[in-house]
C-alpha cells in the first residue's frame, strides 16, 4: 500500500510539472483537468464552490468528503460522483489511493482546517483551504510543513486576490498613480441571525475570524506593506447570541511610512467598502468583497467596472494552473500565515482594551 501511495504521489507530481511544456498530442487530445474533492458540504460548498466548478476550465468536481450520509445521494445525482469517490472524515486518508482526485479543498469550520489539511497533504494531494487558514500561527506552520514534506501545493481561498478590481488595488500599491497612500478604511460585515458554529469559540467563531480577514488581508495588499502594530476593540450587542465570541471588531493597523488602516467587521451590521486616501487623490471599491459586483471609482472620475467572471471559478482555475505548470500560487500558505499572525495580535489588543500591540 505504501509503495502504491508513493508511486501515486511521484507520478502525479511528474504530470503536474510537465503537463504544459510538452506538445498536447503526447498526452492525448484532451487537456488534463485536475480532479477536486470538496471536504465539507455546507453552504459555501453547496452554493458557491460546486456550481463554480461547473464553470472551470482546468479542474472539475470529482469527489466529496462528508459526515452527513443523507447528503450523498443528492450530490451524486447532481454531479455524477461515483461511489468510489465518496468519503467520510474517518476514511478520508484513503484518497491517497484514488487517481481521480488531485486536489482536496477544505471547506470546514475554522478549527478543523489544520487537521484535515494535514490529512490531505499526507495523502499526497494538493490542498486548497478556505480562509482563515487556521486558528493560530502554529497550526498554519504545521500545515505548511506537511505540504512541503509531501511535496504538494497549499493554496488559501482568498478569492479577492483573484478578482480584477482587488488585483488593481495591488498594482496601484506599487505604481501609486495618486501619490503615496496616507490612510485607508476597510469594512466587511453582515447581520447574522443564526450564526451556528460561527458563534462557538472553540470552532473558530467570531466576526474577526470570519469576515475580519477581508479588511485585514485587503489592507495588506492595498498598501503593499506589512503592519507593524495594531490596536483593537471587540463588542457584542447580542450577548444571548454571541456570548463566546466577538460580534463586532474594530481595529487599526499601523504600517510603515505612517500609513494607517481603520478597519471594522461585524455579524451585527452590513458593511462592505474599501476607501483609499492618497496624497494626490483617492479611490474606492464598494462593494469590495461580495461574491459578484465588486466595483468602484477614483477621484478623477475613473469607473472600475465589475468583473464578469465567477470569482470562485477564477480562483480555482488560477490555482489549478499553478499546479499544472508547477508555478507559484497567487495565495500560498505563507500568505494565510501572515494574516493569522496579525489576527492573533488583534485579539491580544482587544483583550487589553485597545492597547497598542506591536506585530
Amino acid at each position: 500500500m505504501e509503495n502504491r501511495r508513493n508511486f501515486i504521489k511521484k507520478s502525479g507530481l511528474v504530470l503536474a510539472a510537465t503537463a504544459l511544456p510538452f506538445p498536447g498530442f503526447l498526452f492525448g487530445a484532451e487537456k488534463k483537468k485536475l480532479g477536486v474533492a470538496l471536504v465539507g458540504l455546507g453552504g459555501y460548498s453547496t452554493n458557491q464552490l460546486a456550481p463554480a466548478l461547473q464553470e472551470t476550465e482546468h479542474c472539475e468536481l470529482r469527489g466529496i468528503v462528508t459526515g452527513s450520509p443523507h447528503k450523498i445521494p443528492q450530490w451524486q445525482e447532481k454531479y455524477g460522483i461515483p461511489d468510489s469517490n465518496v468519503y467520510n472524515y474517518e476514511n478520508m486518508h484513503e484518497i491517497a489511493n484514488n487517481d481521480d482526485i488531485d486536489v482536496i479543498y477544505i471547506v470546514l469550520p475554522n478549527s478543523m482546517h489544520a487537521k484535515y489539511t494535514i490529512i490531505a497533504a499526507n495523502a499526497g494531494k494538493h490542498v486548497w483551504c478556505e480562509k482563515p487558514m487556521a486558528m493560530n500561527a502554529e497550526e498554519c506552520r504545521q500545515m505548511i510543513e506537511a505540504c512541503e514534506k509531501n511535496k504538494v501545493k497549499l493554496a488559501i481561498g482568498y478569492r479577492l486576490q483573484h478578482e480584477k478590481n482587488n488585483r488593481l488595488m495591488m498594482k496601484w500599491a506599487e505604481t501609486t498613480p495618486y501619490g503615496p497612500i496616507q490612510k485607508l478604511t476597510g469594512e466587511a460585515g453582515f447581520f447574522s441571525r443564526n450564526p451556528g458554529w460561527r458563534a462557538v469559540e472553540e470552532m473558530g467563531g467570531g466576526a474577526m475570524y470570519d469576515m475580519g480577514v477581508y479588511p485585514l488581508n485587503t489592507s495588506r495588499y492595498t498598501t503593499g506593506r506589512e503592519p507593524i502594530a495594531v490596536s483593537a476593540r471587540s463588542s457584542t450587542s447580542r450577548p444571548q447570541v454571541f456570548s463566546e465570541v466577538d460580534e463586532t471588531m474594530e481595529f487599526t493597523l499601523e504600517f510603515p511610512d505612517g500609513i494607517k488602516a481603520h478597519c471594522r467587521t461585524s455579524f451585527g451590521e452590513s458593511m462592505n467598502k474599501l476607501e483609499v486616501s492618497c496624497r494626490d487623490g483617492s479611490y474606492y471599491l464598494q462593494p469590495f468583497q461580495s461574491y459578484s459586483g465588486v466595483k468602484g471609482g477614483t477621484s478623477d472620475g475613473k469607473v472600475l467596472e465589475p468583473m464578469r467572471k465567477n470569482q470562485q471559478a477564477l480562483q480555482m482555475d488560477d490555482d489549478a494552473l499553478a499546479i499544472l505548470n508547477n508555478k507559484p500560487l497567487i495565495v500560498p500558505g505563507e500568505e494565510g500565515l501572515k494574516d493569522i499572525i496579525v489576527l492573533e495580535k488583534i485579539y491580544e489588543s482587544a483583550a487589553k482594551n485597545g492597547q497598542r500591540v506591536k506585530i
